[in-house]
């Protein structure tokens, strides 16, 4: 069966905590003082195909919090899944794994923080929803504008 026949197959393989880690480098003496914390949210997306139509895609969300110049806490968190992708062509499987598979898998990762920062002594992180597909977007017209140049 040619690719252009073969019906298209988007299926979630598992889902997996790949990596985690917390820190709090200042404890116990940052519980002492006002809690008025500065964060930064780095968010990153990593694909790659493992074989035949199986790809593997992680998302890795850190999250700093600081106190003037001392850490509060670093907490960071790598969601990752295997995913079957069949019968698409590239940018349709381009757009899935910059997209379809984040938002599958961010949930997860917004959830795993939260629990950390909590059991960590900090009061609960909620990670604001992400827009996956305006990053992709994003992601296209830089690559359109660099092909340009």
């Amino acid at each position: 069966m040619s690719e252009e026949n073969q019906e298209k197959q988007f299926a979630i393989q598992k889902v997996y905590t790949r990596n985690v880690s917390f820190e709090a480098p200042n404890s116990p003496e940052i519980f002492t003082q006002d809690f008025q914390p500065q964060l930064d949210v780095d968010l990153n997306v990593e694909s790659r195909s493992l074989e035949g139509g199986v790809f593997h895609v992680v998302v890795r969300v850190t999250a700093t919090t600081k106190m003037d110049d001392k850490t509060a806490f670093l907490c960071e968190v790598e969601q990752a899944g295997i995913f079957t992708l069949m019968g698409f062509d590239e940018g349709e499987t381009n757009y899935l794994l910059g997209v379809q598979c984040p938002n599958t898998l961010f949930p997860y990762a917004r959830e795993a923080v939260s629990d950390l920062v909590t059991r960590g002594g900090f009061p609960q992180l909620l990670l604001e929803p992400v827009n996956f597909e305006g990053i992709y977007a994003d992601h296209l017209q830089k690559q359109a504008e660099s092909t340009k140049q």
